[in-house]
């Protein structure tokens, strides 16, 4: 059964709502710039290609990102890497020293990281053996002052992505901002989420240009919400927080016809034979199943694993520390090369 009870007024802070947001020179002037001059933004007026500020809304980059997407552009923000995009969130609807998250470790370090900058209390509930959320448990530690839930499918450092109806449960019992991180989902055999916004008005999906777009060096991440959440988070961002640099070359990539399919399928098929490979190195006692361009692998001693792969050359992620990854290794696929190598050396030490 949906939840009745989801207010987005009730959910945003009194001061955001109250907030007249910054209006630039860019905002206030929306014709046709071909033919004008411009000398209302204190700019220098030689032109390097960078000497005007950059479009505040990012015109051009959403119209193609709604097209490849399937999506209003409307529903779309862009922000400096998917951690101002999630800052924005917590910023938007959690009122410091008040309010709480929910987050499911093992998870995404930077939720928590967020909530501390905050001032925004946590509530964790830790995966299932399977890593899967415990839907009931979630439920039960809600309280009033719980305003967002976080959801990393395909989860990092999993590898894997949460049941359809376990998510579907929390979104429809959930009152509060529900955001599903999809880092990585276009290396999952999934749907995304962003399909189906129009059912949930508390949904929020989270993607970005880093993983299989191979644009992490630009800090593009995006979200896709209702429009009412949409406005909101565009009241508090900073009036020019993607760059122009940023916005040439995110269109120019998006715009090489299959240059994206084409590198996310050579990335499964490593990531097919590289967990091929892996079963066959003695100290690796367990590979979890990964929807994501990276595997989880159970190791003897993930210290020592650890520390012999970087005397190596060698750089990987001891994940040992987390909840239910003792002694675990996250293994990024990297290409042919790369993978042999990697193979070869786990097998050599």
């Amino acid at each position: 059964m949906k939840t009745t009870n989801f207010n987005i007024d009730k959910l945003t802070r009194a001061t955001v709502k109250a907030l007249k947001p910054y209006s630039s020179a860019r905002d206030e002037f929306q014709g046709n710039s071909d033919a004008m001059v411009f000398l209302d933004a204190n700019e220098n007026p030689f032109n390097n290609g960078v000497n005007r500020y950059p479009d505040p809304q990012q015109g051009d980059l959403k119209t193609m990102l709604s097209e490849i997407k399937n999506i209003n552009s409307k529903n779309i923000l862009l922000g400096n890497g998917s951690d101002e995009v999630l800052d924005l969130i917590f910023r938007a609807f959690c009122e410091p020293n008040k309010d709480n998250i929910i987050i499911l470790p093992p998870t995404y370090g930077m939720y928590s990281v967020l909530a501390n900058i905050n001032a925004v209390g946590i509530k964790e509930v830790q995966l299932s053996n399977s890593f899967q959320p415990q839907v009931e448990t979630i439920l039960n530690v809600v309280d009033e002052s719980s305003k967002i839930l976080f959801l990393c499918s395909p989860n990092n450092p999993t590898g894997n992505s949460f049941s359809n109806q376990s998510i579907e449960e929390l979104l429809n019992k959930f009152e509060g901002i529900v955001v599903i991180d999809e880092a990585y989902i276009d290396f999952s055999k999934e749907d995304s989420w962003i399909d189906r916004l129009e059912e949930f008005p508390n949904l929020v999906v989270t993607q970005t240009l880093s993983k299989a777009y191979g644009m992490a060096g630009i800090r593009l991440g995006i979200c896709y919400a209702s429009t009412e959440i949409i406005s909101i988070l565009n009241r508090i961002k900073p009036p020019y927080n993607v760059n122009e640099l940023t916005q040439q070359k995110a269109i120019k990539q998006l715009s090489i016809k299959g240059l994206a399919v084409n590198q996310i399928n050579s990335i499964l098929e490593e990531r097919t034979l590289l967990i091929s490979a892996l079963e066959s190195v003695s100290y690796i006692s367990k590979i979890y199943p990964s929807d994501a361009n990276f595997v989880l692998v159970k190791v003897d001693d993930a210290v020592k694993r650890y520390d012999q792969l970087i005397d190596k050359g060698i750089v990987i992620r001891n994940r040992t520390t987390q909840p239910g990854c003792e002694n675990c290794l996250r293994l990024t696929v990297g290409t042919s090369e790369e993978n042999k190598i990697l193979i070869n050396t786990l097998k050599s030490i």
